[in-house]
């Protein structure tokens, strides 16, 4: 057991935007963490990939610097691995488990992918593995449900968990303008990567839902478990006809726990959907995160706020450091995994959802019916149908040869659904299927 004196050594791994945030707080709030902790809290080192850059943003002193992460590792007893990807950050964060290190990390990616190994090497040498800052940044919503709601039955979460969509799904619906134009704007703001493909095609926002999901539900959920579409079709004209149901458009992260005759099982799906302006999440704005969790006792509970950016998601790494270095000095642990729930997880076509289908079919007697006829086939009942005349887009008269169709399902199969798509798509009177969206919240 360590010392009653002496200081609680923190390695941190990446000097980047959250890593430099780290270091700052960690010096300048020395005084006041040390009593929250009832030890000091002494910065050892700070490992970066590449030697001889310009490191005085860190605010630490540049002896602190290294590029030894193996050594650095060797010499802590908390190390925080801010550095992301799946190698070296996978076998440094073993490394330091081994040398009997408490972990704590913002990598959603690795423990999407291989969480187990590392809950594993946790159990087996004895230490903590905390991870509050992988997902939606400053939110603190992982601890929550893993410890607040460890007693309840949770149902469901849904959540908007990447600020890059969000930012760009919500320009489009207050400008009206469409999806490149709005990307290429986010990117010059800040809110989008160079290459913003791991966000704005649900990547992201899938490693988060496999976390969210492997909590909540006491079974192992990796990302390549999780359904994915991500928002790079979702037209201006999509983001109208959410309008015209008073819905918005946002890219969810959608885990439930769904009865079945055999047992329960999990459905875990990242998509765009139209959802009611009135449902709390439909206010979340800009490049803003939350998170909506309903559990049998605790009903409904929403957790707000900034998903990244270096000083929000340093406060949730911080705050991950004080309680393992709590559980140092009193010489416990907190809690670890839980999977012993064990539930499948259930392929796409088993969710149950709702789809807007909007239809460009020939203006003649009997298409309703026909397309009426479709859905009744697969078993999907219509809640609204609505017809328009497609108006000649040169002149403003009518288009005597074709209209619009929008149909609103009541809940089924996502399989049925999809097959009813397809069929729609086949029949000669349907000259396009022009959107299917799915709709949630209602």
């Amino acid at each position: 057991m360590d010392s009653e004196q002496s200081p609680i050594r923190v390695a941190l791994l990446g000097g980047g935007t959250v890593g430099g945030a780290v270091a700052r707080k960690l010096t300048s709030n020395a005084d006041a963490l040390a009593a929250r902790v009832g030890r000091p809290l002494e910065l050892v080192g700070i490992a970066v990939r590449r030697a001889g850059r310009d490191r005085s943003d860190l605010g630490v002193d540049p002896a602190l610097v290294t590029t030894d992460a193996e050594d650095l590792v060797a010499r802590a007893d908390i190390v925080v691995e801010v550095i992301g990807g799946f190698e070296p950050a996978r076998s440094l964060i073993l490394a330091a488990m081994e040398h009997g290190a408490s972990v704590v990390t913002a990598n959603k990616a690795l423990l999407a992918e291989d969480g187990p190994t590392l809950y594993a090497a946790a159990d087996a040498h004895g230490v903590d593995l905390y991870y509050e800052a992988s997902v939606a940044g400053a939110i603190p919503i992982l601890r929550p449900i893993h410890e607040s709601l460890a007693g309840d039955d949770v149902r469901s979460v849904l959540g908007i968990v990447n600020g890059t969509t969000n930012f760009v799904l919500d320009a489009m619906d207050s400008t009206g303008a469409g999806y490149s134009e709005t990307v290429e704007r986010a990117q010059a703001l800040g809110y989008a990567e160079a290459d913003p493909t791991a966000d704005l095609e649900g990547f992201d926002a899938a490693a988060k839902a496999a976390i969210l999901a492997s909590l909540a539900f006491h079974t192992r959920v990796s990302s390549a478990d999780v359904y994915r579409e991500g928002i790079s079709e979702v037209s201006a004209g999509d983001i109208e006809a959410a309008r015209e149901m008073d819905c918005v458009v946002k890219l969810l992260s959608i885990c439930e726990r769904v009865p079945g005759e055999d047992g329960d099982g999990v459905s875990v799906r990242v998509h765009p959907a139209m959802i009611p302006r009135s449902h709390p999440l439909a206010s979340v704005r800009e490049a803003f995160n939350a998170v909506f969790v309903d559990a049998a006792a605790a009903g409904e509970l929403m957790f707000y706020g900034q998903g990244a950016g270096g000083d929000p998601t340093a406060s949730a790494v911080l705050g991950d450091i004080v309680a393992v270095a709590r559980h140092r000095v009193a010489g416990g642990r907190g809690p670890g995994e839980t999977a012993y729930a064990d539930l499948p997880v259930l392929p796409m076509g088993d969710a149950l959802t709702r789809y807007h289908v909007s239809l460009d079919v020939a203006d003649e007697p009997g298409v309703l019916a026909k397309v009426a006829a479709v859905f009744a086939e697969q078993h999907v009942s219509i809640e609204t149908v609505r017809q328009q005349i497609i108006e000649d887009r040169d002149d403003g008269r009518e288009t005597r040869g074709r209209a619009q169709l929008i149909v609103v399902t009541h809940v089924a199969p996502d399989s049925a659904l999809a097959a009813t798509v397809d069929t729609l798509s086949a029949l000669p009177e349907v000259a396009e299927v022009t959107s299917v969206m799915r709709v949630v919240g209602f």
